[in-house]
């Protein structure tokens, strides 16, 4: 007390500026924040195994609908088909040019592109903290040997690779969003049957796993909407609601007045002459 300045926790000692500046406190220039963070703060949660398949299961369902590949923003114009199921020979490709080569022939290589020219510097304080750059994800490569095809892709803006057998989640719908664009290979597709089982039967490396039962039998609502058996229930279609038109007053409204009185526009344009005739009559007078 007696200094004659607030309370605030000060630097001490003397012989430089930076003596009686505040600091420590939350509210001054070089203080700690209030209630810091920790680091043994609980960051991870357990998730049930079997909700952990079904999330894994429908994501690798959602990268067979091209309108959910389409709607995550990846380009599927070119590519001939999806899901893209390739050759195994792909998995021995040694060098990244005949990467490229494949992903050009395919089709896919507008979604490399695009995740190429998407690299910006991040916005906010994250830029500081060992993460700079974002970029939009590109395709991902799911293979069942690994015969050197990960040292030939690894390098390609946004590609992301994942062997059949340890499906990340984290890659097939990244930041929760389903719908990547996934590239098989013929193997990794054929082991799907076995991994995760069919509809009529169990999986064969899991124990005791059934795939999800479907909500819908039949996914095409346009096809069940307009079935026999549907339009036979449904009520007819209501004939469309006559508006009622909005009354114009015909004082102020001057095409109500013409449907009205037709000789309307006449009358005014005579009173309008009228007026400006006594104008002119008036001002003669006033000079005179």
């Amino acid at each position: 007390t007696g200094r004659a300045v607030s309370r605030t926790p000060r630097v001490s000692g003397g012989g430089t500026s930076r003596s009686g500046q505040g600091a420590f406190g939350n509210m001054c220039r070089g203080g700690r924040m209030f209630a810091p963070t920790k680091v043994w703060r609980r960051w991870h949660r357990r998730i049930n195994q079997n909700q952990r398949r079904f999330a894994t299961a429908s994501a690798i369902a959602a990268s067979a609908l091209p309108a959910l590949v389409m709607a995550r923003g990846h380009r599927v114009d070119s590519v001939p088909q999806v899901p893209l199921v390739v050759s195994n020979d792909i998995e021995s490709i040694q060098k990244t040019k005949d990467a490229v080569a494949l992903l050009e022939k395919l089709g896919a290589m507008d979604d490399v592109r695009r995740s190429k020219e998407s690299r910006a510097v991040r916005t906010g304080k994250g830029k500081y903290r060992n993460r700079r750059h974002v970029q939009r994800r590109g395709p991902l490569v799911i293979y069942e040997k690994n015969d050197n095809i990960a040292r030939s892709f690894r390098n390609l803006p946004g590609v992301d690779l994942c062997s059949v057998d340890a499906l990340n989640l984290l890659k097939l719908a990244p930041g929760g969003h389903v719908g990547r664009f996934c590239i098989w290979t013929e193997g990794a597709f054929k082991r799907l049957d076995s991994i995760f089982g069919t509809v009529r039967k169990p999986s064969a490396e899991k124990k005791g796993y059934h795939l999800p039962r479907a909500i819908m039998t039949n996914p095409d609502v346009a096809r069940l909407i307009n079935s026999d058996e549907i339009q036979a229930v449904v009520r007819p279609v209501k004939p469309a609601a006559r508006r009622a038109t909005l009354k114009k007053n015909p004082l102020n409204n001057l095409g109500a007045m013409l449907r009205l009185n037709p000789y309307a526009k006449t009358m005014k344009r005579q009173a309008a002459l009228y007026q400006e005739k006594r104008i002119k009559e008036k001002s003669a007078k006033s000079e005179a």
